[in-house]
C-alpha cells in the first residue's frame, strides 16, 4: 500500500478534522455507488478501498512511520509537488537520485507522468507499463497504463466506415462544397454565397 497520508492528500502534520474533511471529499469524489454503470465502476470501488485502507492506518495510528523499499514517501510527495508545480526537471532529478535497487512501481509511474506531460508518450508508456506490471492492482497505475493505451490505439473511435481518404472534412473541402452549392444555386436563378 502507498503512504497513507499520500493516499489522502494530507500532510503528516494535518489534524484529525483536517483528515476527516480529506476523506469526506475523497469518499464523495470516489464512492462507487456514483459509477454505478460506468466502465470506471471497478476503478473507483479499487481507489475507494485504498482511501478507506488508508484513512482507517491514520485514524489507528498506524501510519506514522510508513517507509517504501526507497527510503520516505517524502521523496515521493515531493515529487508529486514539484509536478504540480510544473517543474518537471525537479520533479525527474528527486527520481534520478534514487538508487536503482529501491525503485518500486511509484518510481516508475512518476517517471512515467513525467514524461507524459513533456509530451514524450512513448517513453511514458513504457514507464506506465511497468509501473502497471510490477502492482496490476494499483488503480491509479492502471488507470494511466489504460489510457495511454486507448491513446496510442486510437481506442476511442467508435466508426470504422470512413476510411481517411473519403472522411477528410477540411476547411478546403468545405470551401469547395460551399462554391459547387453557389454554382448550382446561381444555375437555378438563385444566390446561396451573394459576394461571389
Amino acid at each position: 500500500m502507498r503512504d497513507p497520508y499520500e493516499v489522502l492528500g494530507v500532510p503528516r502534520g494535518a489534524t484529525k478534522d483536517q483528515i476527516k474533511a480529506k476523506y469526506r471529499e475523497l469518499a464523495k469524489k470516489y464512492h462507487p455507488d456514483n459509477y454505478a454503470g460506468s466502465p470506471l465502476a471497478e476503478t473507483a470501488n479499487e481507489k475507494m478501498q485504498e482511501i478507506n485502507e488508508a484513512y482507517d492506518s491514520i485514524m489507528n495510528g498506524t501510519a506514522g512511520s510508513y517507509k517504501s523499499s526507497s527510503g520516505s514517501f517524502n521523496d515521493y510527495t515531493q515529487v508529486r509537488e514539484l509536478m504540480r508545480r510544473g517543474a518537471l526537471d525537479a520533479a525527474e532529478q528527486v527520481l534520478e537520485n534514487m538508487p536503482q535497487n529501491v525503485r518500486d512501481a511509484q518510481w516508475y509511474y512518476l517517471k512515467g507522468q513525467i514524461n507524459y506531460q513533456r509530451g514524450w508518450t512513448d517513453q511514458a508508456f513504457t514507464y506506465f507499463a511497468t509501473a502497471h506490471n510490477m502492482e496490476p492492482n494499483n488503480a491509479e497505475y492502471r488507470h494511466a497504463f489504460e489510457n495511454l493505451s486507448r491513446q496510442r490505439t486510437g481506442g476511442f473511435r467508435t466508426s470504422s466506415r470512413h476510411n481517411s481518404s473519403s472522411s477528410d472534412c477540411d476547411t478546403c473541402s468545405i470551401c469547395q462544397g460551399l462554391l459547387c452549392a453557389d454554382c448550382c444555386c446561381e444555375c437555378m436563378g438563385g444566390d446561396c454565397i451573394p459576394c461571389c
